[in-house]
């Protein structure tokens, strides 16, 4: 009989200390969740940072677009301004052939009258070979018939003679004249030439000036766009650590509570177990017949609780259509069908997850306990759900992506196998399946913490 109340103390005893064990868990858990916050919201620093960082470059790159834009908007001005300049030296040109094109009608002319010129001073000197020259004269002069007949003669002659004279100097000067309007014609074309050949010149430094611009701010587009999208990418990313740590925190809370209601029901099964030992001590002589009766109640009655249990578990598991069975392993399946897809390079790009297909009306259901970080619609996953883990020390992340609707809202705690959506085909997605990813910490853009599920959960 003694020995029996020193078993029954000591089954008391360790069930006590179990008791006792537990807060210390439980503040330990709550110590990896405080650090788990503290990373995330080191996580969020470095991400805001890499935000403000790529804000700068958009910032430095669209300043440079701006600055080459000015400069092609200068570059097509000077160009505009060398074609009025070609403009105007094809038109001087064109203006300098015509002016050339009437030279030749006043040269042609020219020659015309200094042929005509000599041609009378050829008779002239034909005259002179056969007279003598000089005596020619005088015979005109002594074959006058009177004074007044000797007045007309010598002027007659003096007129003749001057003629020859005015003829031999206009006929230099015609020449002399041709020759230089000829000259100056030529030379003001070339000149006009040139000119033209060096603004086309300019004017195709100035095209290859414009077409380098053209392709810098092409480039810059380029890069503009890019920093945009992963600034776009860090936005998100921000925004899941802001989730996850409000996740985190509600974590640490609920953890919180945990200790609190544990630490109420030590202290009460400490009462009540000191209680029932003093009690047990007093009655143990006398009720050593019924205790065995008691302990056979006692049995029975265990048995008809774990019936029970079971057949409630049976009828509330009969009640999820589709949904798979919860497994026992740390991450259970998150929803029914076959993998068409896994982990790995597609499309020359990295599938971060596995795709799971299956037709109708297809349950998802949360691969762990934990707590809905994030629970909106994204342009890429469509409906989408992240959870936030921690189990053991380690946070983990589970993505449920592409689902027609969602049944949890942000900041919902979510028990493994319970339903978070259905699966869908929403997003960028090809046909109705389920995208899941699994990430070993928090989600993050570039998806560097992400692990293949398949080494983790038996699909």
């Amino acid at each position: 009989m003694k020995k029996n109340i020193i078993a029954m103390n000591a089954s008391i005893m360790i069930g006590l200390g179990s008791i006792l064990a537990a807060p210390s868990v439980y503040a330990e858990s709550i110590s990896n969740l405080e650090k788990q916050k503290e990373s995330i919201q080191e996580k969020r620093s470095g991400v805001e940072s890499n935000i403000s960082e790529t804000e700068k470059k958009i910032d430095n790159l669209q300043d440079k677009q701006m600055t080459a834009e000015d400069q092609i908007a200068a570059i097509e001005a000077k160009i505009a301004e060398s074609a009025k300049k070609i403009d105007a030296k094809n038109a001087e040109i064109t203006q300098t052939k015509k002016e050339i094109e009437a030279l030749k009608e006043e040269i042609k002319i020219l020659k015309e009258r200094i042929a005509k010129r000599n041609e009378v001073l050829k008779e002239r000197a034909l005259s002179f070979q056969e007279t003598g020259g000089d005596v020619n004269y005088l015979e005109v002069l002594f074959g006058s018939s009177s004074f007044g007949d000797l007045v007309d003669r010598v002027g007659a002659v003096a007129t003749i003679a001057e003629a020859d004279r005015d003829i031999l100097k206009q006929h230099e000067l015609d020449k002399k004249d041709l020759e230089e309007k000829q000259k100056a014609v030529e030379t003001k074309l070339a000149s006009l030439e040139v000119a033209k050949a060096e603004l086309l010149e300019i004017q195709k430094q100035q095209k290859q000036q414009k077409q380098e611009k053209d392709a810098l701010v092409k480039k810059l587009k380029q890069q503009t766009e890019k920093h945009e999208h992963e600034k776009m990418g860090l936005e998100e990313e921000k925004a899941n650590l802001a989730a996850q740590e409000k996740a985190i925190k509600s974590a640490i809370s609920l953890e919180h509570q945990r200790l609190a209601e544990l630490e109420a029901a030590r202290k009460k099964a400490a009462a009540e177990a000191k209680k029932r030992a003093e009690q047990e001590a007093a009655q143990a002589a006398a009720q050593a017949s019924q205790a065995t009766e008691t302990k056979k109640q006692s049995t029975s009655s265990g048995y008809s609780a774990k019936s029970n249990s079971s057949s409630s578990s049976s009828q509330s598991s009969s009640n999820v259509s589709q949904a798979p069975a919860v497994s026992s392993g740390t991450f259970t399946r998150p929803s029914a069908g076959y993998v068409s897809s896994t982990m790995g390079e597609r499309w020359n790009k990295q599938h971060a997850g596995i795709d799971i297909a299956a037709s109708g009306t297809v349950p998802v259901v949360a691969a762990a306990d934990g707590v809905v970080s994030r629970s909106y619609f994204s342009s890429t996953y469509g409906n989408v759900v992240f959870v936030t883990h921690s189990i053991g020390g380690q946070q983990w992340t589970t993505v449920y992506a592409h689902l027609s609707s969602r049944q949890v809202g942000e900041g919902a705690v979510v028990a493994k196998g319970q339903q978070v959506g259905i699966m869908g085909n929403t997003g960028h997605s090809f046909g109705q399946h389920l995208h899941f990813e699994l990430h070993k910490g928090p989600w993050n853009y570039s998806k560097s913490n992400a692990v293949n599920p398949l080494n983790y959960i038996n699909i």
